[in-house]
């Protein structure tokens, strides 16, 4: 291995500075070369973890049932021990159980359900652009890109309008952060605040069920019982986390890539690219969430590499979807890139439910862009994100220049 590979792997990926202040890009270029799969030493807050990078193998493994996700499916969370909601919330549950709590959740997300609600992403991202465009200097980030998924799956939760900031404000503390000075117990107590929430919600909705997903799941049998309002609670953190940060990130980090790259900017106004194949390679491009953590329940090998059950295994969606093996010129940005399997929603068992509504979205704010904007032009320095989870950006100024 080089000296500057060596120098990269030592980079601590606990740390969410380290996503601020390094190239990642370069290292997980180094890192898929020279040490794919690779252990990472524990720090002293940390116990050590394995960490995967190549795509065919993080594929691979998103199937393998040798690993858990029912510790924790977030390095932060399981770093430190069980989560919580394991065996509860779908995202931290396994074999049967996530069968039946999947097969419930899927009824509500179906491309026929979600029409209505599609329709009114549309009708609201239309609104906000067309009433920011002409406008001097916005924060994009604040004025539209957190008013539209936010508002949507609170839409479909029937969440009071009255509750909706404050909801948001936890979402954007209980995995990451716009501050490099924010701790640990900020995250955990916002997670708190949230399940809390919709623990009294879910009472309520299961005294006086109405014709929303919550009501749904406050009525709804499993194994002959219903499920408890904490089970309703966390699978609901569940989809405003899941609903929220994806979305809200892609959208940002969208304009910027626009913005940075003018001529496919040019090639999206003109129809040489389509709204579809344009939202996959900004899902790509952008990576949202940028890990998933595993927890080994019985020995497998990787790499040469024996991993012991009970060890923490990370899967790297941002190396995975940057893999050169798989797609060419990965940090080029390609509206028209095809084929683009990337991995930002996942793969197998534990893909993500809220895709369709995910790209329903970003398809929805590319259509008002090419509607109403003729010029974007940046305004001032991005603000990033400081977390090991999620990437991108908080606040990004702007002027909308219109057609």
């Amino acid at each position: 291995m080089t000296q500057s590979a060596l120098s990269l792997c030592s980079l601590d990926l606990t740390d969410p500075a380290t996503f601020i202040e390094n190239d990642v890009h370069e290292f997980w270029r180094a890192v898929r070369a020279e040490r794919p799969v690779y252990w990472h030493e524990p720090t002293a807050r940390n116990p050590g973890f394995w960490v995967v990078s190549r795509y065919a193998d993080i594929q691979s493994l998103f199937h393998d049932a040798a690993l858990s996700s029912t510790r924790g499916n977030v390095l932060d969370v399981v770093l430190r021990g069980d989560d919580s909601a394991g065996g509860s919330m779908l995202a931290v549950t396994d074999g049967p159980r996530h069968r039946q709590l999947r097969t419930l959740l899927f009824s509500a997300f179906t491309p026929r359900v979600l029409g209505e609600v599609v329709e009114k992403v549309r009708h609201r991202t239309a609104e906000l652009i067309s009433t920011m465009t002409g406008k001097d200097t916005f924060d994009f980030a604040a004025e539209v890109a957190e008013q539209i998924p936010m508002n949507t799956i609170c839409d479909l939760l029937s969440i009071p309008h009255g509750d909706r900031a404050d909801l948001l404000r936890w979402n954007k503390m209980a995995l990451s952060s716009g501050h490099a000075d924010s701790t640990e117990l900020d995250a955990i107590g916002a997670r708190n605040e949230i399940v809390l929430y919709f623990m009294e919600l879910a009472q309520e909705r299961r005294e006086r069920p109405g014709d929303d997903v919550i009501s749904m799941l406050a009525t709804a049998r499993l194994d002959d019982r219903p499920l408890t309002v904490e089970e309703i609670a966390v699978n609901c953190y569940s989809l405003i986390i899941g609903g929220d940060e994806t979305s809200r990130v892609s959208a940002i980090c969208a304009v910027l890539a626009l913005i940075e790259n003018p001529g496919q900017w040019h090639a999206l106004r003109t129809g040489e690219v389509s709204l579809e194949s344009a939202a996959e390679e900004i899902i790509r491009w952008s990576t949202p969430g940028i890990h998933l953590a595993r927890t080994a329940v019985q020995d497998l090998e990787l790499h040469g590499h024996t991993v012991r059950a009970g060890d923490i295994v990370t899967l790297w969606n941002i190396s995975a979807n940057n893999d050169e093996t798989v797609f060419d010129q990965p940090r080029r940005f390609t509206l028209s890139r095809s084929p683009n399997k990337h991995l930002s929603f996942g793969h197998g068992p534990h893909y993500c439910l809220g895709a369709h509504l995910g790209r329903a979205e970003l398809r929805a704010l590319l259509h008002a862009l090419v509607s109403d904007v003729g010029r974007m032009e940046l305004r001032g320095t991005p603000r990033p994100i400081y977390s090991n989870f999620l990437t991108g950006y908080d606040s990004l100024p702007v002027h909308f220049e219109g057609r």
